[in-house]
C-alpha cells in the first residue's frame, strides 16, 4: 500500500487543473475515495462525509493543503483524470499480490462486459466496460466499449494494453471472433473459447462431432463432482485434437482442439443438464482445458460483486469518465476486501459494512497490504 499512497502523492502530471485554480491535490482526492470505497462509502456525498470523519488519519498520508474536498471536488477530480492514472494503481496492487506466485502454472484470464445501468440516461446508452479477470479475481483491465460498437471491438484494445503472454485466454461467444483469436496468439497467449449457434456451421459442426458416441470415446475426458446449490453437480469435459475433417480449422489462428463440457445437476429428485462447446489453441490437456472452463465464473463473479457489494447499478454518476474511474476503484477495492480479516468469515459486502464501523481499527491492516 506504501507504493500506492507514493503514487498518489506524485499525481501533479496527470492533473490537467490550471495550478493557481487548484485547492485540493489530485492525489488526495483519489486516495479519500479509495479508502472511503472500502469503508462502504458509495456516492460522492458519502465519499466527503468520510473524509470529514477521518480528516486526522488521512492527513498523516495526504497533504490536504485545504482539508477534505467537497463531494463536487472529488467527483470533477474523477471527471477530468484518464483511466491510465487509476489503472496503474490496479497495476501496483496486483504486482504486489502476484510477486510471489512465480511461473508455477499457467494463468487463467476471463474477458467479459458489464454494463453500467445507473449511467444510463434517456439521451446516453450506459457504460459497456470489458474486464480482464485472472484466477484469483484480480482485475488486470478494462476498456470502455465505443458507444456506437459492442464487445467485439473493444476486447482487441483491451488485450493490446495488458500483457498476456504465456496465459490463457477465455471469453464468452461473442468473444469468439477470428480476428480475436489471431492478436491472442500474436501476443504469445493460447485461447479457450466458447461456441454458440451464431457461429454456424463450426458451431453445428463441433456438437455434431461429440454426439458422436464412438467419436467421445477417443477424446481425453475428466470429470468433476461436488456439491452446489443444495445438490450434487458433476461437470464433465472432453476435449480431442481430431479436427482435420474440420472445414474451417484454417480460419481460426492456430486452432489445436475442441472441448464439450457437460454439467449435470441433481436437486430435489430433478435433474438439469447444460452441455456447451469450445475451440481452443490448447493442445490436448483435459485438465488445462477444464481448468480454464472452470475460471471463466470468476468475471462473472467480479461483475456480481459490482452490482451487489458495491451496488455499482444504483450509481447515478451520468458522466462517463468518472463511471468508469469509479468502476476501476470498486475493482481495486473489491480486491483489497478478500485480503482483510474482520474476524468471522464473512461476506465482502457485511465486510464493507463492518470495517465502516471502525475503520481506524482496520486502517493498518489495509495499509499492510
Amino acid at each position: 500500500m506504501e507504493n500506492v499512497i507514493k503514487y498518489l502523492n506524485n499525481a501533479e502530471i496527470y492533473d490537467k487543473r490550471q495550478k493557481s485554480k487548484v485547492r485540493h491535490k489530485l492525489g488526495d482526492c483519489i486516495g479519500i475515495a479509495l479508502f472511503a470505497n472500502i469503508a462502504n462509502a458509495d456516492e460522492w456525498e458519502e465519499i466527503e462525509g468520510f473524509g470529514c470523519e477521518y480528516e486526522d488519519l488521512l492527513s498523516e498520508y495526504f497533504e490536504l493543503p485545504n482539508g477534505i474536498p467537497s463531494h463536487d471536488t472529488i467527483q470533477r477530480a474523477f471527471a477530468m483524470v484518464s483511466k491510465t492514472f487509476l489503472e496503474y494503481v490496479q497495476y501496483l496492487f496486483n504486482e504486489a499480490l502476484n510477486k510471489n506466485e512465480g511461473e508455477k502454472v499457467r494463468k487463467i484470464l476471463a474477458i467479459d462486459g458489464k454494463e453500467q445501468r445507473g449511467n444510463k440516461t434517456k439521451t446516453q446508452k450506459a457504460n459497456h466496460i470489458v474486464s480482464a479477470v485472472d484466477e484469483n479475481g484480480f482485475c488486470l483491465g478494462q476498456q470502455l466499449v465505443d458507444k456506437k460498437s459492442n464487445e467485439i471491438t473493444a476486447i482487441p484494445v483491451l488485450l493490446e494494453n495488458i500483457n498476456i503472454q504465456g496465459q490463457i485466454v477465455t471469453t464468452d461467444a461473442m468473444g469468439t471472433q477470428k480476428e480475436i483469436t489471431k492478436k491472442i496468439r500474436k501476443k504469445k497467449a493460447d485461447y479457450l473459447l466458447a461456441l454458440k449457434g451464431n457461429h454456424g456451421d463450426l458451431s453445428d459442426d463441433v456438437k455434431t462431432y461429440f454426439g458422436d458416441d464412438e467419436f467421445l470415446k477417443k477424446c481425453e475426458y475428466t470429470k468433476k463432482i461436488e456439491k452446489a446449490r443444495g445438490g450434487i453437480e458433476k461437470r464433465e469435459y472432453w476435449q480431442t485434437n481430431d479436427i482435420d475433417w474440420l472445414t474451417q480449422k484454417n480460419e481460426w489462428t492456430d486452432l489445436k482442439t475442441i472441448v464439450m463440457t457437460r454439467n449435470t445437476i441433481e436437486k430435489n429428485d430433478a435433474i438439469t443438464t447444460e452441455t456447451r462447446y469450445f475451440i481452443s489453441s490448447l493442445a490436448p490437456d483435459i485438465e488445462l482445458a477444464a481448468r480454464a472452463i472452470r475460471a471463466h465464473w470468476m468475471v462473472e463473479s467480479m461483475h456480481w460483486h459490482l452490482d451487489v457489494t458495491f451496488k455499482e447499478d444504483a450509481n447515478k454518476t451520468i458522466d462517463s469518465q468518472s463511471a468508469l474511474n469509479l468502476n476501476i476503484l470498486r475493482k481495486i477495492s473489491l480486491t483489497l476486501l478478500k485480503l482483510l480479516d474482520v474476524g468471522k468469515k464473512r461476506s465482502l459486502a457485511k465486510k464493507r459494512y463492518i470495517i465502516s464501523l471502525n475503520f481506524r481499527k482496520y486502517f493498518e491492516q489495509i495499509m499492510a497490504v
